[in-house]
């Protein structure tokens, strides 16, 4: 365009062709949210990348829609504690949808400014500039106007800040995205910016600030920014908080509102902005890292790709390979995690980081050592074609047959590509290997030398060593010289080590992309195929996306696994040794994008395998062969117990996950606690005990699959006939209900109050839970409904205006069938008192009801219409089709059609159905309960020094309990809950119930 801004059309003609057509116009011109599933959490959460979400669409505890046993409950899975089998499935609205009728329309900007640009006088602003464009333009002045038009009209807004960069975008019904795109766009031509919104936003970018210290990856960044030489931007706070923002300015005279005009002014210029636009348009870690050069523009090569191939590679001859061998280590990820923080204009990260186990920590030095010895090895045989050109091929196949990403996703990486790369690779650039050139591989890898890396311990062990103090996040740490032995051995030329060696060819690339012919009559929902005493198969053949992958998802049922906390934690030790031992035989399978997953669930093991179709039976194949002939040494056992006892307690010490379990374990009949499990661990198991466990297991087992994409209805059988042929297991003797069964609340409010695990963590978390009870699939599409006009409300109300706290949402609670709804926030015990915040909710619950019954019938069908049109959405790739179908199978409802139902069921709801439904919950027969989980800070009567203290790090040391505390006189009318089990077993239990009808 003239101004400078470089935009790019995608005109979404419903991919008629399986691809989207992309216009450039330069006037100047898995599942699946599963994809993340295989992404290290080392670059999780990391900060320099400070993602925003925006009205309840953060992603953290939104277990909304489906009917999953809670959706809610299920078992975490311990190398990924977010990831549960059923949480994941129940994802949020958005991606309950049916295929029929058109995608979400999506737009995004990248506008070439970041954190590094932040004022010296000011950190944080480039942040705060994110957060304040959103709140209310010239032209549509309403602070959250653009979220409430959004909400109506079944949209979602988001936006983060990198280093370099800053990005925005949001998703709406393709009839509204046109007015959509204007409000938006104002946001960037006039923002308001009002003083008042200023002072309390900076409030919110606190808040999200105090949530993000307690993470390791965050602390871990900020620590090691701290190290940079003076002047360099990595030494700056990218966050920012209430001292940087408000405090610190108004001492030292700076208006912070001229300044972020200026920085807008200066910096939100068109000719920094890349715009993409798609609709359909009729026209424990030990880290070695080492600083390099930067290589943000070898795109062509990818070095780091190669080099990080290599040595992240977990076959034979492999650094992981071999420290696994000597139990030094459990888990390695290597390479750029291409953050900002990562790789920018001025430098790239290359990182090494071994989860270490408590032998490795005593090692630490050799397993440096090791690393070094293979990155030499590297360096003497110099860059390998045949290597390279497996990887070429690799990323080759999955760009050819990629299945389509959500919209809004998709422009948002766009928009970045479109800040590094030329015209004619916007859509390649991050994706393809172009070009072999050993001479630039061989450059990067030269730089790779023991003299240049920075070597860091991160453990709890190190508590009472570590005197030096990071500013922000209050890590505590020291710095101190490589030990003389091993300087001088680095500096020398040390020796190679024999058993490390680069991997052999693959096996498991695929050949073949043909599409199968169907050898039975198509169906428009999964059939079960067959059907025996031991288990059953659902298969629906790909007719849709005709792409040459398969998906596989398997459900081993067994009613040993809840019959007590040993046993949950006897499973979760089985499944967890059964990952490791699998690591090294199948990583081919898993570079070969071949995806595997297993999961200890509630009830049962789940395996999922997914990929290209042809080679994805030897993968599931190998899993099976691997659970059948289950063994273990006693090292390995040992080490992975250890593990798992560092993974409960994190799981214990976050607000949000503590509150979660304090919530299931009242609502949930005979569920065990995370403090049962945590507390039988450190109690400790017998080897014995886990033999005669899987032993048992093993024997008696009720098996589900669901087989959907390229595979032929006999193929898809095979699955299951493997399983049954290879395990020789016995039927159950009686059906394992797959789900728990629920208590009956009183009709009164109920509270729970507990103090944080983490000692001296400010944050608090507040749930108030209203439960429903056994209801019907239009009462569950009311509650929907319900939920989806409460979301901008309840974040005006709580967030914009009360500043309560950065992560407030409402959601639609279906816990075992059970239907109920909550409203949480998070906030922290230093501004806040716990009691105070659960009375605004009761606040904003009350101004809620007056403003649903003066809802006008307008503004009542344009939510229906909005609710319908999400659930019709079409899916975008095969992944979210059979998440879909696998929630109904895992959780043995098999209601396929559900979507259409529910849709159905909306057509007939009135908006006095609505009202009546909201005051029924509100009425003096109330089922409430409240869920507190309080921080330290002087608002809930600690003393400054407790309230500092150090947040703790994942130690596993003292077994922790829960402290029940007692209601103040802010809440006098409730009961106080001081024993979970004493008290549950006094109240009735609801019988099992799915919502079918």
């Amino acid at each position: 365009m003239q101004n400078g801004l470089c935009a790019l059309l995608i005109s979404d003609l419903n991919y008629l062709d399986g691809a989207p057509a992309a216009l450039s116009s330069e006037e100047e011109d898995e599942e699946d949210d599963d994809e993340s599933e295989e992404a290290s959490d080392e670059d999780d959460d990391s900060g320099a990348e400070i993602e925003d979400g925006r009205e309840g669409f953060d992603d953290e505890d939104c277990d909304e829609g489906d009917e999953g046993e809670d959706n809610d409950g299920d078992n975490e899975d311990f190398n990924d504690p977010d990831d549960s089998e059923l949480e994941e499935l129940a994802e949020k609205e958005e991606t309950r949808k049916r295929g029929c009728t058109e995608k979400q329309s999506a737009a995004a900007l990248c506008v070439a400014v970041g954190s590094f640009s932040d004022p010296e006088d000011l950190p944080g602003l480039a942040h705060f500039l994110e957060h304040m464009v959103f709140m209310g333009s010239l032209k549509y002045p309403d602070e959250n106007g653009f979220d409430a038009f959004l909400k109506k009209h079944g949209g979602s807004d988001n936006a983060s800040t990198d280093c370099e960069r800053t990005v925005f975008q949001f998703d709406v019904q393709r009839k509204y995205f046109k007015e959509a795109l204007d409000r938006w766009a104002q946001f960037f031509i006039h923002p308001l910016m009002i003083r008042d919104a200023i002072d309390r936003e900076v409030e919110a970018v606190d808040s999200e600030y105090q949530l993000a210290r307690p993470s390791d990856a965050n602390r871990k960044e900020m620590l090691f920014g701290s190290l940079a030489r003076p002047g360099h931007p990595m030494k700056k706070f990218f966050w920012g908080n209430a001292d940087t923002l408000k405090h610190e300015p108004k001492m030292n005279n700076i208006d912070t509102y001229t300044r972020l005009r200026d920085f807008w002014q200066r910096h939100y210029s068109a000719h920094y902005m890349t715009l993409v636009v798609q609709s359909k348009v009729l026209s424990v870690k030990d880290i070695t890292s080492w600083h390099l050069i930067s290589f943000k523009f070898s795109f062509r090569v990818k070095p780091l790709h190669y080099i990080s191939w290599l040595v992240g590679h977990e076959g034979k001859g492999s650094v992981l390979s071999f420290l696994r061998k000597k139990f030094w280590a459990l888990a390695l990820y290597g390479g750029n995690g291409e953050t900002g923080f990562e790789q920018n204009s001025t430098y790239s990260i290359f990182s090494i980081s071994v989860t270490l186990t408590d032998e490795g920590y005593k090692h630490f030095y050799e397993v440096a050592h090791v690393v070094f010895q293979y990155v030499k090895m590297l360096q003497k045989r110099g860059p390998d074609k045949r290597i390279w050109e497996e990887i070429q091929k690799i990323e080759a196949n999955e760009f050819h047959y990629q299945e389509q990403t959500d919209p809004v996703d998709y422009v948002e990486s766009l928009c970045e590509n479109m800040q590094l790369f030329q015209k004619e690779d916007f859509l390649t650039g991050d994706q393809l290997l172009f070009e072999y050139k050993p001479e630039i591989i061989a450059d990067a890898l030269n730089q790779l030398s023991p003299q240049r890396a920075n070597l860091v311990l991160l453990s709890a062990a190190n508590e009472g060593q570590c005197h030096l103090k990071e500013r922000w996040f209050g890590t505590q740490y020291s710095v101190e010289d490589i030990d003389k032995y091993w300087s001088d051995l680095w500096a020398s030329d040390f020796e190679l080590n024999q058993d490390l060696h680069l991997p052999e060819e693959n096996k498991y690339i695929a050949t073949d992309f043909a599409l199968k012919v169907a050898d039975c009559p198509e169906t428009e929902y999964p059939a079960k195929t067959l059907s025996t005493q031991q288990g059953c198969l659902w298969y629906r053949k790909d007719d849709k996306f005709k792409i040459p992958k398969g998906y596989v998802r398997f459900h081993l049922i067994s009613p040993l696994i809840q019959q007590s906390a040993e046993n949950i934690v006897l499973f979760d030790t089985f499944v967890n040794i059964l990952s490791h031992n699998l690591g090294e035989p199948a990583y081919e399978a898993d570079v070969a994008q071949l995806e595997y997953k297993l999961v200890a669930g509630e009830h049962g093991l789940v395996i999922r395998v997914k990929g290209f179709n042809h080679k994805l039976p030897l993968l599931f194949q190998l899993i099976i062969d691997y659970l059948s002939d289950f063994s273990f040494t006693p090292a390995v056992f040992e080490m992975i117990t250890e593990q798992l006892k560092k993974t409960y307690f994190n799981i214990l010490i976050k607000p949000e996950t503590l509150a979660k379990d304090v919530r299931l374990l009242i609502l949930e009949h005979s569920r065990w606690s995370m403090i049962d499990k945590y507390q039988t661990l450190m109690n400790g198991l017998s080897i014995e005990s886990l033999s005669s466990f899987v032993k048992a297991f093993k024997s008696q087992l009720f098996v589900e699959g669901l087989v959907q994409g390229n595979f032929t209805s006999r193929e898809a059988k095979d699955f299951l006939n493997y399983v049954v042929q290879k395990l020789q297991f016995a039927p159950l003797a009686h059906p394992c209900p797959v789900q728990f069964r629920v208590v009956d609340l009183p009709n009164t409010h109920l509270l729970c109050k507990v103090k944080t695990l983490n000692k001296g963590d400010a944050n608090s978390e507040v749930t108030v839970y209203y439960q429903s009870g056994a209801r019907n699939l239009r009462e569950y599409t009311l509650m929907e409904l319900l939920v989806m006009h409460m979301e901008e409300p309840c974040f005006d109300f709580l967030r914009t205006k009360q500043t309560l706290g950065y992560h407030v949402y409402p959601t639609c609670r279906n816990t075992s069938g059970i239907l109920g709804f909550s409203v949480t926030v998070a906030t922290q015990a230093t501004k806040y008192n716990s009691e105070l915040v659960d009375k605004k909710i009761e606040e904003f619950l009350s101004c809620f009801e007056e403003k649903i019954k003066h809802l006008t019938e307008d503004a009542f069908s344009t939510q229906v219409t909005a609710l319908i049109k999400l659930k019709e959405c079409e899916d975008s790739h095969l992944g979210e089709e059979v998440d879909r179908n696998w929630n109904e199978v895992v959780t043995q409802q098999y209601l396929f059609d559900r979507l259409a139902r529910e849709i159905e069921a909306l057509k007939s709801v009135t908006k006095s159905d609505l009202v009546t439904w909201f005051q029924a919950h509100r009425s003096n027969k109330k089922k409430v309960l409240s869920v507190h989980v309080v921080g330290y800070g002087k608002h809930e009567g600690d003393s400054e020094v407790t309230a500092v203290a150090e947040v703790q790090n994942s130690s596993s040391g003292e077994i922790p309990h829960l402290i029940f505390l007692p209601p103040s006189s802010l809440m006098t009318n409730v009961t106080s809950i001081k024993d979970i089990k004493a008290y549950t077993s006094t109240l009735n239990v609801l019988p099992y119930h799915k919502i079918l009808k």
